[in-house]
């Protein structure tokens, strides 16, 4: 045991020896700064070597090396007086040193702009000016510098002077009084107003649709905002390959002066054909296949034929996407569809068509109104006299919709920061063999939050909380209820099998719901990631869930980076296993489980 643990001792000193000896190290050491923050600048700037120099020439060309790196450091913190020597220190293996006395910092002096030609009008000076961000006194640092003159022409562009340009620069570097006098040559040209825009494309899309996506009007000063807020409107449809938005020259100029906006456009190919496939031990396999076909209409839309085939759904429908609809940022949604779905709950048959209205509010904020109507046929069991008995019900469901959602997460497949939420409000009324208005609310959040280098762990939560206000059991029909279990839900548990049953073991649904998951993702290596994960839930019949009415599983995974989202694959366990639960569950499917 002892000679054991001697050899593990010096296997151990040996490869920390040898770690040592093949660490990078600077290409020179650095004698004389004294101040931590610029010697740091200095180190890192610094090129690195993993062996020490082989001979006093070499030694001599890594310091005069270093020199220059040093130099480049000082001159871009504002340190013109300064003095740099190379050298090389005595002993073997020989070591190249910069000796360096830094000297005082130069400051910031009296920065102007002179204006090349015509100046711009007085305001356009003043904010120029402003948008130098030159404070006097300030270290007169070569980056602020270039920066402080790109702001100036930035800011008389923002202001119409589209063709603003800067000239050569004059920057005078005073050693008498160890001072920066930066003065910037700037040809502001002459103020642009805006025409219309001239479409240039080989594809479908109709010009006088994308004329209408202009957020400006003929005659308006030129601000380059709108120009790429227009080229925003344009990518935001998803439906061209290339998109070029720009200003056209001084030469196309119309007879009042004003100039067009050129938008080039290239089609993506007219259709596409999606095919998604998924398994899970409780709801077996499903198969989704999706043609989608662009800019039939020729104002950048999408329709899109899907159909899905699975043990609990099958379904058939199409929908069309009219982006910018009447007005810019305004998506209209027609859809239709076929489905039927066979679950432990019930069976519903039915056809169903609906319109949604999506406004985007801000990048990432979405406020959407809708309504809906479905025509169906339900089975179901309900309690009757203390036995269970099976009804038929045809039903028109007419359904509102309001939704909010806010979408602050870095990736839609594979999220590792950031938050997103959703809130939805949908009133219903039920006519048929069964009448019965009530309201339907749903919200779901969910956050990530990153830990290690490259965010190569990611703590992932989740709460949903769901309540149906007006109705109660039985009166809501079974296909309309909350139900919990499985895949995107509480994994461990058979589809619906969280939640009262009847006395046959249906699940009954109910009219609250909460649900919370938690995941740890860690990253293993390039493509693979493992995952440990706790989910519970509850399905009540009243207000809210009683405590006897939750749930938990708990289990494992393992994820495959395919590029543009995770194959995810995970196996469960019930926690809380009653008569009829597996002891176990398997579930296969594309992206994050949330």
């Amino acid at each position: 045991m002892v000679l054991g643990r001697t050899s593990l001792a010096l296997t151990t000193m040996a490869w920390l020896l040898a770690s040592s000896a093949w660490a990078d190290e600077p290409m020179a050491q650095i004698q004389g700064v004294e101040d931590k923050a610029l010697r740091e600048a200095i180190q890192r700037a610094l090129t690195q070597s993993k062996h020490p120099a082989q001979s006093r020439a070499e030694a001599r060309r890594r310091a005069r090396q270093a020199g220059e790196d040093v130099i480049a450091v000082l001159r871009a913190e504002g340190y013109y007086a300064y003095t740099v020597e190379p050298d090389v220190l005595e002993g073997e293996p020989p070591r190249a040193v910069v000796k360096v006395t830094p000297g005082p910092v130069f400051v910031i002096a009296e920065p102007k702009i002179d204006w090349s030609g015509d100046p711009p009008d007085e305001g356009t000076r003043q904010r120029a000016a402003a948008a130098m961000r030159l404070t006097e006194g300030d270290p007169g640092r070569s980056a602020d510098v270039v920066g402080a003159e790109g702001r100036v022409v930035a800011q008389v562009a923002k202001l119409g002077y589209a063709d603003a340009e800067a000239q050569p620069r004059e920057v005078i570097v005073d050693h008498a009084d160890h001072t920066v006098r930066p003065s910037f040559k700037i040809a502001a040209g002459e103020l642009v107003h805006l025409d219309g825009v001239e479409v240039i494309t080989k594809g479908r899309t109709n010009p006088a649709w994308v004329g209408r996506l202009a957020p400006w009007a003929a005659g308006d000063v030129y601000d380059p905002e709108d120009v790429a807020e227009l080229e925003r409107r344009l990518r935001d449809t998803s439906v061209y390959d290339s998109i070029s938005v720009s200003l056209a020259g001084a030469d196309k100029a119309t007879a009042e002066g004003f100039r067009p906006v050129v938008v080039t456009l290239s089609d993506r190919r007219a259709r596409t054909v999606e095919l998604g496939a998924g398994y899970s031990t409780s709801e077996g396999a499903g198969v989704d296949a999706k043609l989608i076909r662009y800019n039939r209409l020729k104002r950048a839309d999408t329709t899109t034929y899907a159909l899905r085939f699975a043990k609990l759904e099958q379904s058939v429908g199409a929908e069309i996407s009219l982006p910018h609809w009447r007005r810019p940022q305004q998506t209209l949604k027609l859809s239709s569809s076929l489905f039927r779905n066979d679950t432990d709950a019930y069976n519903e048959t039915g056809g169903r068509v609906g319109v949604d209205l999506t406004k985007r509010r801000q990048t990432t904020a979405y406020r959407t109104f809708g309504v809906s109507l479905d025509l169906s046929q339900t089975k179901e069991q309900v309690s009757k006299n203390g036995s269970v008995a099976g009804r038929k019900l045809n039903l028109a469901t007419v359904a509102g919709l309001a939704a909010y959602a806010w979408d602050f997460s870095d990736n839609i497949l594979d999220p590792k920061r950031g938050w997103r939420l959703e809130a939805r409000g949908e009133p219903t009324y039920v006519l048929g063999d069964t009448s019965l208005p009530y309201l339907k609310l749903t919200t779901q959040g969910t956050a990530y939050l990153p830990f290690g280098k490259g965010a190569s762990t990611v703590l992932a939560g989740r709460l949903k909380l769901g309540a149906i206000v007006g109705g109660g059991i039985p009166e809501v029909p079974a296909a309309r209820r909350f139900y919990a279990g499985g895949g995107g839900s509480v994994r461990g548990y058979a589809y619906q099998a969280i939640g009262p049953r009847l006395t046959d073991n249906t699940p009954q649904g109910g009219v609250s719901l909460v649900e919370t998951s938690f995941e740890l993702r860690q990253k293993i290596t390039g493509h693979w990631s493992g995952v440990a994960f706790v989910d519970a839930g509850a399905i009540g019949t009243h207000e809210t869930p009683q405590r006897e009415d939750f749930r938990a599983g708990a289990g494992f995974g393992v994820r495959y980076d395919l590029g543009f989202g995770p194959i995810r694959a995970d196996v469960a366990v019930p926690l809380g296993r009653r008569a009829g639960d597996p002891a176990f569950q398997v579930y296969l499917s594309i992206g994050q489980s949330f």
